[in-house]
């Protein structure tokens, strides 16, 4: 493989798919979340460090972020491998470990009580939830009502990617609205993950549990998703916080 690699990977390159990598329980990038702390390359290997808000974050959660930083970097075709070292963190060697020889969760955490991918799940639905109100926000603000909105399907929807914004249709194609594209792209990707909008045809918006929405029940199921996000807001403010702590701490142990 090496000999088809003329360059290795640009640290822009590598610090982009990071990126695209989220705290599953805040559904933010860590890099944004500022959980990288270091990118080494080495010809075509890269050594990424990570460090999260506290030391007894979910070893699930942990595990999660830290495959999910593995796989991506080595989806770049110029790397070859990558090596993923968690820092202070009360399984930081378990998970390391368990991370670079590729094991299963189970094998790396052999007294663990469940699946971390029934974890992974639970995470996602929450993710979709959240991100599915900010999408119908922006439908609401470009001027459709409930009736509009739960009528939707991906069908609908036609995306500009030279203006970053996208057309949605509704009365059988007879007008469109114009919204930015982000918060729409950002829930589609999510509603394709959890296999939710698989089918072009297929009801946009759903329920948390999954179901088509009536109009009637439109506002209810609007209001569950900003409870929804609100609460994750909520556990990322928190984040925040520990994270500064942390930060605080290191700079007086420093200054002593």
């Amino acid at each position: 493989m090496s000999s088809q690699i003329s360059d290795g990977p640009t640290r822009a390159a590598v610090r982009d798919r990071l990126n695209r990598v989220t705290d599953p329980e805040l559904d933010c990038s860590i890099v944004a979340l500022e959980y990288v702390d270091g990118i080494e390359i080495t010809g075509h290997r890269v050594a990424v460090d990570l460090t999260l808000p506290t030391a007894w974050c979910s070893p699930a959660f942990a595990w999660m972020m830290a495959v999910d930083a593995r796989d991506e970097v080595e989806s770049l075709s110029t790397v070859e491998e990558s090596r993923i070292t968690l820092h202070e963190h009360m399984h930081e060697t378990e998970i390391t470990r368990g991370v670079n020889e590729r094991l299963s969760f189970g094998e790396a955490f052999p007294d663990a009580d469940g699946d971390v991918a029934a974890v992974r799940a639970e995470l996602d639905e929450k993710a979709r939830v959240a991100r599915q109100y900010d999408a119908v926000e922006a439908l609401l603000d470009a001027g459709l009502d409930a009736e509009a909105i739960v009528d939707l399907s991906s069908r609908d929807l036609e995306m500009d990617d030279s203006t970053n914004t996208v057309a949605v249709y509704v009365d059988d194609r007879s007008f469109a609205v114009t919204v930015p594209n982000d918060p729409i792209e950002r829930y589609l990707h999510k509603a394709r993950e959890t296999a939710l909008v698989s089918e072009p045809d297929a009801s946009l918006f759903r329920t948390p549990e999954g179901d088509p929405i009536d109009a009637e029940s439109f506002a209810l199921v609007h209001r569950r998703g900003r409870l929804t996000q609100v609460n994750m807001s909520s556990q990322g403010g928190i984040c925040d916080g520990l994270r500064e702590a942390r930060e605080r701490r290191l700079e007086g142990a420093a200054d002593d």
